[in-house]
């Protein structure tokens, strides 16, 4: 006899078993598992959803930081901008606190400058003096130069030259400056600047005048239409009684 499940037979099996032959039953066949089926593809179903979660999650979160970046790096871009820019004014406004003039004309003498020439009993410079080297004039007279002061004009013009007087045999710078600037130069102290307007304005409106022997640098800085002058002063020599 043949024992089921470990033989499939082919046919019908016949048994002579008392009584006549008959036919046995087919043999039992194995069939597949529907339900560990279905359970299996709905594990794979699982796996393969959470998958694409994470790989949704590795696209968006890089994706998020790389944005959350920019932002950050934009806003800081425009704050640097504007406190650069802040900064930028307000060091324009420091600058412009000193030789900040009217609209005048630049040939309209302030009744200050009258003043001091008629102390020093002074005349403007012929035709023919124009042009003229500083040591070749004689005293008592003023004129208009840069900072070489090699030789003066009889005419400020538009340049916004310094005004140059040479009275007592000594050669002068004349222009406004700011009071702390002049109590610097009137304490006789050293190594400090005197920054020198050819004309009144904000922060630099009382006239002085300073030899020129005494200024051991003088700088042009422009400023607007005109120029700024910047005398540095190392020391006050004592000057011939």
């Amino acid at each position: 006899m043949t024992h089921a499940g470990t033989r499939e037979a082919s046919g019908p099996i016949y048994s002579s078993l008392r009584g006549g032959t008959h036919e046995l039953p087919p043999l039992w066949r194995s069939r597949p598992n529907v339900r560990a089926t279905f359970l299996l593809e709905g594990q794979l179903g699982r796996i393969l959803t959470g998958m694409k979660r994470w790989y949704l999650y590795l696209l968006t979160v890089p994706l998020g930081l790389v944005i959350l970046a920019y932002l950050i790096v934009r806003w800081n871009s425009q704050i640097n901008f504007a406190d650069n820019w802040s900064r930028n004014n307000q060091v324009k406004n420091t600058q412009s606190d000193v030789g900040k003039m009217p609209d005048v004309d630049v040939n309209a003498v302030p009744k200050d400058v009258l003043k001091l020439r008629q102390v020093h009993q002074l005349r403007p410079l012929t035709e023919r003096e124009d042009g003229t080297k500083i040591q070749d004039l004689p005293n008592g007279i003023y004129g208009f130069s840069m900072c070489s002061v090699v030789s003066l004009s009889a005419k400020r013009g538009s340049t916004f030259s310094l005004e140059i007087q040479k009275h007592d045999g000594i050669v002068y710078y004349v222009g406004y400056a700011s009071d702390e600037d002049i109590e610097k130069y009137l304490t006789r102290q050293k190594n400090f600047h005197i920054l020198t307007s050819p004309h009144s304005g904000e922060g630099a409106s009382s006239l002085f005048e300073i030899p020129v022997e005494f200024v051991s640098k003088c700088e042009e800085r422009p400023f607007k239409d005109g120029y700024l002058f910047d005398l540095f002063v190392t020391t006050i020599p004592e000057l011939p009684t």
